[in-house]
């Protein structure tokens, strides 16, 4: 047993050790990057989690499983999550679908570039507005008052609160990250294959399955997850829409924020939310195994047919109408005296919102939340992306970072911005605009990163030890070299980064005071007053800022990517 004892000691000690030893043999610089991550992501992301679990079991001070019995024996919180599962599954489904649809059309159709450009865009406007503005814009739209109400003549035979007025702004807010998902799917399926299913006979429909559907399946799957989950987290939207129709993310925040807040249950329900984010992980690893390999991809045009592109000329148009009926009420309530009673032009709802005292230093501190947001996010997010990619270190180290994008990719907004209402309440942190920044680059890390790994891997692994035998320091080689090669992924990152902190609202609903409100929860707090020409017009000021910062950063982006790539 002695010899046992000794024989296996030696066995962990060498693991362990080599473990060790791989990360001593790191770069110091990576080392240090590696650690300030580390802890960093330990403090706001781990730690926050944790706290909410933890209360989650207390109640008055002391260790108790009472707030979850109460909670889990309430039928109506059952009711809650039925309804939410069951309106997110619906619109995500209904989403992927769409953005199938849509996707196929622009990569499998012969219309004209110009339609499919306008398609493109159309499909990506919602991204430049907070989901809460999508509720109250169905609302103006296919309410009984609506605009499109009004010029059709026809009221819907439904309720557009609660169910039905749900899925439909859900279906609205998920359909562009699905279909960015899908397209970018498409333009890897290799065309000829239609071809060769034609020469060999098959069917029409047993064609698109075998060159559309089959090899793109893993993506509609990932795009039905990624939908579902945004549609079962998102706050914004139920708040302005639902209704009577309870969902879990309107409990959560009554739970919280009510007159009598009850932190012990509101923890349970964050908790709670985390059940698909385990579900998501999981479907998410596995869809990209469904996903065909192509050796070589061919840019031969697609097969000519009238009846087919007839047909996806009128499937774009009539998403035009959906997307365009909905966004348009934004950019006309503002401007009409009382819709729908007075529709005279009148630019006294811009002016009064504009002239309202404190609101440009409103503006000026939502832009700068973003602007701090996208520094520090986009730094970090490269940090991470550049130990991943680019480093010596061991495996365990690089994985650690997928790890922490991978969780962040899946916490819903809403548990993270509770878990920072528990973990930072009454420290220096509480109340101040350091908060938001760091809710942000937690809550949005997950897309930059992808793309910093994605383009750090395939640079030349070499530049780095060259520029060590000719002299030059490891730091001074990464910004000679790797940072301007990485120029372009360096803006869109920072695109990214900027646009979400803009429009979100799930995770700092939770944070913000009266010195730390931006745009998107003054929104939220004008919504109890009723004054939707004001919502509207912060939302086309959000809309303006994104669309202008989108535009200068995509310039940029391209005037970096025509530029020679820097070597040594």
């Amino acid at each position: 047993m002695v010899k046992e004892e000794h024989s296996e000691q030696p066995s962990r000690t060498g693991a362990a050790g080599r473990l060790l030893s791989g990360f001593c043999a790191s770069r110091p610089e990576f080392k240090l990057a590696f650690v300030l991550l580390c802890a960093l992501f330990a403090v706001v992301l781990v730690y926050p989690v944790v706290m909410v679990l933890v209360q989650s079991f207390m109640d008055k001070g002391a260790a108790t499983t009472a707030n979850w019995v109460e909670t889990l024996s309430r039928p109506g919180f059952w009711t809650m999550m039925r309804n939410s599962f069951v309106v997110s599954g619906l619109s995500g489904l209904i989403s992927a679908l769409i953005a199938f649809f849509a996707a196929y059309g622009l990569t499998f159709t012969n219309i004209d570039r110009r339609t499919k450009r306008l398609v493109q865009l159309l499909l990506l406007l919602p991204l430049f507005l907070p989901s809460i503005t999508y509720g109250f814009a169905v609302i103006y739209s296919f309410g009984r008052m609506g605009l499109v109400t009004q010029l059709l003549g026809v009221q819907l035979p439904v309720s557009i609160y609660g169910f039905w007025g749900l899925l439909i702004t859900d279906v609205v807010y998920t359909v562009p990250p699905a279909f960015l998902v899908l397209y970018n799917a498409f333009l890897y399926v290799d065309r000829r294959f239609v071809i060769v299913s034609r020469v060999l006979g098959d069917r029409p429909w047993r064609t698109f399955w075998i060159t559309a559907c089959r090899p793109t399946i893993g993506a509609f799957l990932s795009a039905f997850v990624l939908s579902f989950f945004l549609a079962f987290t998102d706050f914004g939207i139920p708040v302005s829409i639902a209704g009577q129709y309870n969902v879990i993310a309107t409990e959560l925040y009554t739970t919280m924020m009510g007159a009598v807040p009850n932190f012990g249950d509101g923890a349970v329900i964050a908790i709670s939310m985390l059940v698909p984010s385990v579900a998501a992980v999981w479907l998410l690893k596995n869809a990209e195994r469904l996903n065909f390999r192509y050796t070589q991809i061919s840019t031969v045009p697609p097969m000519k047919s009238l009846w087919r592109d007839a047909a996806f000329y009128a499937y774009f148009a009539l998403l035009a109408f959906l997307f365009l009926s909905i966004l348009a009420v934004v950019f006309v309530v503002p401007f009409v005296e009382y819709w729908p009673y007075k529709p005279n032009f009148t630019l006294e709802h811009i002016r009064k919102v504009l002239s309202e005292d404190g609101f440009w230093t409103l503006y000026g501190r939502s832009v700068g939340v973003a602007l701090l947001s996208a520094v520090v996010g986009t730094a970090c997010a490269f940090a991470a992306g550049m130990i991943r990619s680019r480093s010596n270190m061991p495996s365990w180290c690089r994985t650690t970072m997928d790890g922490v994008a991978m969780l962040t990719s899946t916490l819903p907004g809403m548990v993270l911005g509770v878990g920072y209402l528990f973990a930072f309440s009454g420290t220096p942190l509480q109340n101040t605009i350091a908060i938001l920044v760091l809710a942000n680059l937690v809550h949005f890390l997950a897309t930059p990163y992808l793309m910093a790994t994605t383009a750090l891997s395939k640079m030349n692994s070499g530049w780095e030890t060259t520029g060590l035998l000719m002299g030059d320091s490891w730091f001074k080689s990464v910004c000679r070299i790797i940072v301007p090669n990485s120029r372009t992924t360096l803006i869109q990152m920072f695109e990214t980064y900027f646009i979400n902190a803009m429009v979100t609202i799930s995770a700092i609903v939770f944070l913000t005071g009266s010195r730390t409100m931006v745009l998107t929860t003054r929104i939220k707090e004008l919504q109890y007053f009723e004054r939707f020409d004001a919502i509207f017009a912060l939302s086309i000021l959000i809309f303006a800022t994104n669309v202008a910062a989108k535009l200068l950063l995509d310039m940029l982006a391209r005037g970096s990517a025509s530029r020679p790539e820097k070597e040594l």
